[in-house]
């Protein structure tokens, strides 16, 4: 069965065309610069097409993804008739508790949900319809969501103190997010680990320009740090992640800023880029802290800070803990991170072994010393896999409840 995992964002677009029932990817690509000019880097095993094509909306991004595919000379099929489904990330699933098939009512609610998403919802929404009409209505469409993972959350963790008719009326709570990351991996660590993941405590940590950690207790989540947005919890690459609340009237007073512009400060402005005054990349902060730069090591300080707080936190919230899992670009790479993030968690049992850890750049290992109760994993995440995971079950009318 070959499935077509579609992973958008506000201006850009990752695909994979993979054949489900061996697990390989046949083809996968970028779009960029969505609605700017539009670029496109096509992989066929060791083919690369790179090109610049027009992309206006993500139906053009669309409809150059499937020109792609059914290229001639870089293509892996002759017609979109090859495709079986196609499955696609959505960020904000509201209360679907799982992946669901659209249908004309389930889009109906998707569109219902844009407000809480803006960003992404709508290019994602977009997406859907466009392969509905250059696929066909016939051919399955999965929406996967980022949310539906938490939903297994407890009432006094998603619940924000605040009038509770705010959460009644207009649904305002903890949601989380990058929920399908943070499933695989989850999954994966206890196939590692050689344990049933319903016998296991993790805390799994997605680690990238966007962050956020998990408490997953025997499989399910129960507490997440992003909330009713993608910006709360850790502080991220433009992201100031969580801060009092009454700084943002304080700062439009002061500044005389509008709502728009807070919100820009708040979500572009500010995480590891505000504090160093340098970027948003981990790469270029952590080289400027080796040049002596202390407002970048403070950045990388206070990032891996709220790492090990987390981390802390969670293990209290389960009772306990057997493992901590990195992911994403920057857990799945940044050995100094990690090691920064583990250095205040010895008193859990958690001591990474520094050789070990010093040599792993995105691949699977188990980077904890022998005597570390608390195993402490490396692995590189797959959302395409769980994509296409859903997309199948769903497809052939299996249930995911």
């Amino acid at each position: 069965m070959k499935v077509l995992a579609v992973n958008a964002g506000s201006s850009s677009l990752k695909y994979q065309l993979i054949d489900y029932d061996t697990k390989r990817v046949l083809a996968k690509g970028l779009c960029e610069r969505i609605g700017i000019d539009g670029h496109l880097v096509h992989k066929r095993g060791d083919v690369t097409f790179d090109a610049n094509v027009a992309m206006p909306t993500h139906k053009e991004a669309m409809e150059a993804v499937f020109a792609a595919l059914t290229d001639v000379d870089h293509g892996v099929i002759k017609s979109l008739s090859e495709v079986d489904a196609a499955g696609h990330r959505v960020a904000h699933g509201g209360d679907f508790k799982t992946s669901v098939l659209v249908t004309p009512e389930t889009m109906a609610r998707l569109e219902s949900l844009i407000e809480l998403a803006p960003l992404h919802n709508g290019p994602e929404i977009n997406c859907i319809k466009s392969c509905i009409e250059l696929m066909g209505a016939d051919v399955p469409q999965v929406a996967v969501f980022d949310t539906s993972f938490h939903q297994t959350m407890p009432a006094e963790a998603f619940l924000y103190a605040l009038p509770y008719e705010y959460y009644e009326k207009y649904a305002v709570r903890r949601y989380g997010f990058h929920g399908t990351s943070h499933r695989y991996v989850a999954a994966r660590a206890a196939e590692l680990m050689g344990k049933p993941l319903s016998e296991l405590k993790l805390v799994t940590c997605h680690l990238g320009n966007g962050s956020s950690i998990t408490a997953v207790d025997g499989g399910v989540s129960v507490d997440t740090s992003m909330g009713f947005t993608p910006g709360a919890g850790l502080p991220m690459g433009t992201r100031c992640g969580d801060i009092d609340p009454f700084i943002l009237g304080f700062l439009q007073d002061k500044l005389g800023l509008s709502h728009a512009e807070v919100d820009e400060v708040l979500n572009k402005k500010s995480g590891m880029l505000g504090i160093s005054g340098v970027s948003s990349d981990f790469r270029d902060v952590e080289a400027e802290a080796d040049r002596g730069n202390t407002r970048a090591q403070e950045a990388l300080d206070v990032f891996c800070y709220h790492v090990s707080k987390l981390i802390g936190s969670y293990a209290a919230a389960m009772g306990g803990i057997d493992g901590i899992v990195f992911t994403a670009g920057v857990g799945e790479n940044d050995a100094r991170v990690r090691l920064a993030a583990c250095k205040r968690l010895g008193f859990l049992g958690a001591h990474v072994a520094e050789a070990v850890n010093a040599g792993v750049h995105g691949e699977e290992k188990v980077i904890s010393t022998a005597d570390s109760t608390v195993k402490v994993l490396v692995i590189p995440t797959n959302e395409e896999i769980m994509i296409a995971s859903d997309t199948v079950a769903l497809a052939n009318g299996e249930s995911l409840a």
